[in-house]
């Protein structure tokens, strides 16, 4: 099962989109059933895991295939890296599979009820999306990122690294200085009550209401909403974000108008 270290009291024990996080695995033990092809592909006897005896559609072999590159930025290349690398990998070799510690930032969850089958237990509940840092996120891509379970077998660690808004939670409706309501649905996601533009909220904050929080009172909530935007804006915050993800926030009216006056966030990152 994943471990993720706590954001902190308050809101936000868990993972959402807009997460920068260092993901790790640790390298584990694996029988290599297929050695490696000239794709760069090795088919791995997957460490963790187990067959699904009640899916009817798909029955899983217990392998995997790993795409292997030099790095998180090998062409689309997945997360895990064996070791030794791919190319030195035949058929019954005995490797080591695992994920170094790699910067990436959650671009999807997803929450399955029930869960759903994939010819692997556990069944996943829940899927979490991400991409190395220095990628962004193209909404006319079908498929990018690498998802994982964070409640299976796999022992992956998220490990906190900045969290855009974290002192807001989903659901939250707050007021900015020009006296708009919104709704905070994420980082990416503002929902202003008026319908109207611009679509990006005015700061300093006031928390208007909030769903019950066990960790924080109303109180608390409040001050932490004030001082956290007593100096600073929103496209700071999102500025911010974007130097620690090394990528562009997801398009959106309110993120093409800032583009407009920040310029691309995208650059010679340092590693």
């Amino acid at each position: 099962m994943a471990s993720l270290q706590a954001w902190g009291p308050g809101p936000g024990r868990d993972l959402r989109v807009g997460d920068v996080v260092r993901i790790s695995c640790p390298f584990t033990k694996a029988l290599v059933a297929e050695g490696w092809r000239p794709d760069g592909e090795v088919t791995l006897r997957w460490p963790w895991w187990s067959p699904d005896p009640d899916c009817s559609w798909f029955r899983w072999n217990g392998a995997v295939v790993v795409d292997g590159g030099t790095g998180p930025d090998a062409g689309g290349r997945g997360l895990f890296r064996t070791d030794p690398a791919p190319h030195l990998l035949t058929t019954g070799d005995t490797c080591r599979v695992g994920i170094p510690p790699t910067l990436v930032h959650v671009i999807d969850v997803a929450h399955y009820d029930p869960p759903q089958e994939t010819g692997r237990l556990p069944r996943p509940s829940r899927l979490v999306v991400v991409l190395p840092a220095g990628r962004s996120y193209d909404s006319r891509l079908e498929e990018q990122g690498e998802s994982f379970d964070p409640d299976d077998d796999i022992p992956v660690s998220f490990a906190p690294v900045l969290r855009p808004y974290a002192f807001l939670e989903p659901g939250d409706e707050v007021a900015d200085s020009t006296g708009r309501a919104w709704r905070f649905d994420g980082p990416w996601d503002w929902c202003p009550f008026d319908g109207a533009g611009p679509h990006e909220p005015v700061w300093p904050l006031v928390l208007l209401t909030r769903r019950a929080c066990a960790d924080v009172t109303a109180a608390g909530a409040e001050a932490a909403v004030a001082g956290a935007t007593r100096t600073g804006s929103h496209r700071k915050e999102i500025a911010r974000w974007s130097a620690a993800a090394q990528a562009e926030p997801p398009s959106s009216r309110c993120h093409e108008e800032w583009r407009e006056v920040a310029g691309p966030a995208a650059g010679p990152f340092a590693p």
